[in-house]
């Protein structure tokens, strides 16, 4: 698994570097969304999160949940648009799992995706996110995540 200032990014997701979200191709053909670990350590542990509820729309480039920790509360954007298959009730329950296990247990919603063969060329394989996501930071002014 590559790691970037100690953070964590499997190679088995493309990633939206931007807004520090990953994105997983299911069998199914469905997409399931998480936060990165860039994104867990730089919110802080996370004490709230409120995805859209299943079978509502999510527009590309726009909130699929919200997330609050105690130093910040925004957006977690999707790079795909299309109908929330499934929410992370655990998640719900238990936020900071987000800041546990944010590729496994953390993922935030499942989209049955519109348009995702014109999405995913615009993702970032996570075999080639390393140098992104180095200067990512660097522009971020983010150290990294704590080992």
């Amino acid at each position: 698994m590559p790691a970037v200032r100690g953070c964590h990014l499997p190679e088995d997701r493309l990633y939206d570097v931007e807004n520090h979200i990953w994105l997983k191709e299911m069998d199914d053909g469905n997409i399931k969304i998480g936060m990165t670990t860039v994104a867990t350590a730089m919110a802080g542990q996370l004490v709230a999160f409120t995805p859209k509820k299943a079978g509502r729309s999510v527009e590309p480039g726009k909130t699929c949940a919200t997330v609050e920790s105690g130093k910040w509360v925004g957006p977690a954007k999707s790079a795909v648009g299309g109908e929330v298959a499934a929410v992370n009730a655990e998640l719900v329950e238990k936020p900071s799992m987000a800041n546990s296990d944010p590729y496994e247990a953390g993922w935030m919603v499942i989209l049955k995706p519109k348009d995702w063969a014109a999405v995913k060329p615009t993702l970032t394989p996570g075999t080639e996110v390393g140098p992104k996501y180095e200067a990512k930071m660097t522009a971020d002014g983010f150290a990294g995540c704590a080992p």
